[in-house]
């Protein structure tokens, strides 16, 4: 089973700037919904797709729930799964849309806190098993995402990235160069997106790529890598799943 889709819609500050970083840290597929109003025909495209909605912005709590009752209304969006994040403690708010609306992801009260609100939603990520049977998140890489690294021969290698993870990267080279099974690769220079990063790996293999134009490496990046390198990593992660859905969101808007 493939990972599922993570949603934040009409997030406010702390949540893109920390708790969505901290997901991503737990290997989840998050993304932003910046408007409420994009966020039907997002969950159209994706609906196998849990979803959390920020109350507090952007609509009234009256067009919130008229959302929240449109969603649930239509067949085609019935394994769109949704939760309520919000500052309000009003019991009875909470009680409208865990009793009455009764949505699978909860009604989550930002008031306990950034870390004990980002604790629940990681518990209800997990309880509907959005990270599916993988293990580490894996984000396509685009043509500016370059790698070079020096052969024990003294050769320079370079190339550009097809995919990365925290964990190991698959990638295509500049040259007919040969890359032998378990062979170590030292102090690989990944650029994303204008970031530099320093990783140690070891090959594993290698796969045609999709088009039929080669063949990708695969590479497991030293388990040692330095914490500073695997959190630039990250970042590029999360960037780089936000680009992927901004065309959706820009279309959202026509």
């Amino acid at each position: 089973m493939n990972g599922k889709k993570v949603f934040f819609v009409q997030p406010n500050s702390v949540i893109q700037k920390e708790m969505v970083s901290e997901l991503i840290r737990q290997e989840y597929e998050v993304l932003l919904i910046p408007e409420a109003g994009q966020a039907r025909r997002i969950f159209e495209k994706y609906p196998d797709c849990l979803a959390f909605l920020n109350i507090d912005e952007g609509y009234t709590e009256p067009q919130w729930d008229e959302l929240v009752q449109d969603i649930q209304s239509d067949p085609a969006l019935e394994n769109v799964k949704l939760g309520i994040l919000s500052y309000n403690t009003d019991p009875e708010l909470a009680q409208k849309y865990l009793m009455d609306r009764m949505l699978p992801c909860g009604f989550i009260k930002l008031s306990l806190g950034l870390a004990e609100s980002t604790k629940i939603v990681l518990k209800v990520l997990e309880a509907n098993e959005a990270r599916g049977r993988r293990k580490y998140l894996r984000v396509h890489c685009g043509d500016k995402t370059k790698l070079n690294f020096k052969l024990s021969s003294g050769a320079m290698v370079d190339g550009r990235l097809v995919d990365l993870s925290s964990v190991g990267m698959a990638c295509t080279l500049n040259t007919d160069q040969e890359l032998e099974l378990h062979s170590k690769l030292e102090s690989i220079q990944l650029q994303l997106k204008g970031t530099l990063c320093l990783v140690d790996g070891v090959v594993m293999g290698s796969r045609p790529l999709e088009d039929g134009s080669g063949k990708a490496y695969v590479v497991l990046f030293d388990p040692k890598i330095a914490p500073v390198q695997k959190e630039k990593i990250r970042a590029y992660l999360q960037w780089a799943l936000q680009a992927s859905i901004e065309q959706d969101l820009h279309s959202t808007k026509a």
